[in-house]
């Protein structure tokens, strides 16, 4: 159980991060949901969270890719709730083209919100998990990260660099007992692969579990990450089996 522990979620407004939220009030945990354009279903998500888990949840509007913003909000949390225990790093977006049609703000837009994002939220946070003598943090990777996939280069090169930055920190944090960890999910059911059209069957043919996950699933998995006490530097994959 997370009961007192207060986390952030980025983009956590919808999809994922949204699913995450509400696990983690299900565990008890307060929650600090951070969004970037709509607010009304951002304090939705934490509405519900307090009328069904009587957790605290408050909702804050950030562009995590930039450095200030976010050491902004991070203090402002820290303000709020008093502490900082988990910080769950979800805020993505995509910009799909084949790498011969890709414009440089494709790939610079992409790489600023997933990866830099997760960096910054990291270096702001860090600081308060080692006053607190311990913390988690769970970076959302994908499975484009570990096998690339075409049509997705500036994705695929955030979410392989979410690895790389996961197993860095694991490394520098472990012996301040703040622990870091990924998740890479497969192919699952949100508002952003809805905009993959015809391609679910595609994805589909290499899923041998036959079917999308859900956001709740990852979600579990996410949490289990949270409340770990000896994982860390560790990529858990939440795909049906799609890399074996």
């Amino acid at each position: 159980m997370l009961k007192g522990k207060i986390a952030i979620v980025t983009g956590g407004s919808r999809g994922i991060g949204a699913a995450v939220v509400q696990e983690l009030a299900s565990q008890g945990a307060d929650v600090a949901v951070i969004y970037a354009g709509n607010q009304e279903l951002a304090e939705k998500v934490c509405q519900d969270c307090r009328d069904r888990y009587g957790v605290r949840a408050g909702s804050y509007c950030c562009n995590v890719a930039d450095f200030e913003a976010a050491k902004e909000t991070v203090a402002k949390i820290k303000e709020d709730f008093g502490r900082v225990d988990i910080l769950i790093n979800n805020a993505g977006i995509t910009r799909d083209k084949l790498i011969l049609m890709m414009k440089e703000e494709d790939f610079d837009a992409v790489l600023n919100t997933n990866l830099k994002g997760a960096f910054n939220m990291i270096r702001h946070c860090s600081s308060l998990f080692i006053r607190n003598k311990g913390g988690r943090i769970v970076n959302v990777s994908s499975v484009v990260g570990l096998h690339g996939n075409a049509g997705q280069s500036n994705y695929a090169a955030s979410k392989a660099g979410i690895i790389g930055l996961t197993k860095s920190v694991a490394k520098e944090l472990a012996a301040k007992n703040v622990l870091c960890n990924a998740v890479a999910p497969g192919f699952i059911e949100t508002d952003m692969t809805k905009e993959l059209s015809g391609a679910e069957e595609s994805w589909m043919s290499m899923i041998p579990l036959g079917r999308a996950g859900a956001a709740r699933e990852v979600a579990k998995a996410v949490v289990f990450l949270a409340d770990a006490d000896y994982i860390t530097g560790e990529v858990l994959r939440v795909d049906g089996g799609m890399g074996m």
